[in-house]
């Protein structure tokens, strides 16, 4: 399938049209061969499928799935799978995209995938699932494995499916094989400290990010929207470096208190109540308002495009770094670069998750496996390391960090392509 099928349908504020639009970009700052652009826009290979998945109640419903592969000049091609009723191949493909920028900005030798199935994970059983994830990895199996497609969880996915298409890829070749999926339990071969990975490189993008513009870390404030796995790990490691929370969103609402929110007190209200709303000592605030705060540091930690060209005008934060994928368009960031707003791109800012991800499957391959603080060690070494690479090229080009970033990426893919050359 070519990217132009789904082109037509895809709308200026989507997901695929902020992909092309942030590599054309970047094609044009470094000089990138037309050859090597026109191949970076197209992905290499979508899959899509159809999954016949039992019921509980002894029907059959037939999910959609795809698989999007967008490169593998680096190595195999890596990136998440999410379960969600609004799945859709545009978002699929642009992800796809976006970790191959995501691989290349830190340096690790992977390419860029992106998975997802049309469903509601919140409406199906246990079992419902396992049987939709099996039946979705057989149909996958010669396309996925460690040294071609590497899956990872992403929205409502977790380790425990991860375990799943592991044993079943595992039962098609006849043996074990732990590589095939990063973000497995421990037991199976899963990387100690996987769970807050992403949330740990964004505190450390952050923390770089205020020294070069001078900004104290004791005292500092920031806003979380979307405390989820990300959110809540970010909150939880910038506390520790003397920073401030004052409000935090999910899907339901929010809380604010500009005097300061416990982070452990927060996590404790959502397990017992489902929700960061209502946290005692604090106000209700929508997610529009969290956005519109005065902070130091912004963390969109939520769902694609959610600073818009309507919204942008309104941010106050000092600093944006990106938890989710994708949270600002192309026409909020011309905003934000005009209000001076510095902004920690998400292909750098959260890609603490797919380096950690990368651990995972090194020790998996050689079946040798690191502590904890190893793996929090050489995560600060390639976050900080990044960070100082993509902010001298800011500097170097006079371009913000999202341009700069995508310099550096969009830089070694081409580099990779045109070492190796088009065959045949």
């Amino acid at each position: 399938m070519s990217i132009e099928d789904v082109l037509p349908e895809a709308g200026q504020d989507g997901p695929l049209y902020a992909a092309l639009t942030q590599l054309d970009d970047a094609a044009e700052l470094i000089g990138l061969a037309p050859a090597i652009h026109q191949k970076l826009r197209k992905p290499k290979r979508v899959i899509a499928v159809s999954i016949p998945t039992l019921m509980d109640d002894g029907s059959h419903q037939v999910f959609t799935g795809y698989r999007a592969q967008h490169s593998m000049e680096r190595g195999p091609c890596k990136g998440g799978l999410r379960y969600h009723p609004d799945v859709n191949l545009e978002e699929v493909i642009a992800g796809a995209m976006w970790m191959t920028w995501k691989c290349a900005v830190v340096n690790i030798p992977y390419g860029g995938a992106k998975g997802g199935v049309i469903c509601n994970p919140k409406e199906m059983s246990q079992g419902e699932l396992e049987r939709m994830t099996r039946r979705f990895t057989s149909e996958l199996v010669e396309v996925i494995g460690p040294e071609k497609d590497i899956p990872a969880p992403e929205l409502y996915t977790d380790a425990q499916t991860m375990a799943w298409i592991m044993d079943t890829y595992s039962m098609q070749k006849g043996y074990s094989v732990p590589a095939v999926v990063t973000g497995k339990p421990t037991v199976l071969g899963g990387s100690l400290g996987r769970e807050a990975a992403t949330g740990r490189g964004c505190v450390f993008a952050i923390r770089e990010a205020m020294c070069r513009l001078g900004l104290p870390l004791t005292g500092a404030t920031f806003a979380v929207q979307g405390f989820g796995n990300v959110g809540r790990w970010v909150a939880r490691l910038l506390e520790p470096l003397g920073l401030k929370l004052v409000a935090a969103t999910d899907s339901q609402g929010g809380c604010l208190n500009p005097d300061g929110i416990s982070v452990e007190a927060l996590v404790e209200h959502k397990v017992q109540s489902g929700t960061v709303v209502g946290l005692p000592g604090t106000d209700r605030i929508t997610n529009k308002e969290l956005l519109a705060l005065e902070c130091d540091v912004l963390v969109p930690a939520a769902l694609e495009n959610v600073i818009h060209q309507g919204n942008a005008g309104d941010v106050r934060a000092k600093m944006i770094a990106e938890g989710a994928n994708g949270p600002t368009t192309p026409a909020a960031q011309e905003i934000l670069n005009d209000k001076g707003i510095f902004v920690i791109p998400d292909i750098l800012a959260n890609a603490g998750g797919v380096t950690v991800s990368y651990f995972e499957w090194v020790q998996g391959l050689q079946a040798y496996f690191w502590t904890e603080e190893e793996v929090n060690e050489r995560l600060e070494a390639i976050m900080v390391r990044a960070f100082e690479e993509v902010y001298a090229e800011s500097q170097a080009r006079n371009v913000d960090m999202r341009a700069a970033a995508m310099a550096v990426a969009v830089g070694r893919v081409a580099e990779a392509q045109r070492m190796r050359g088009i065959y045949p």
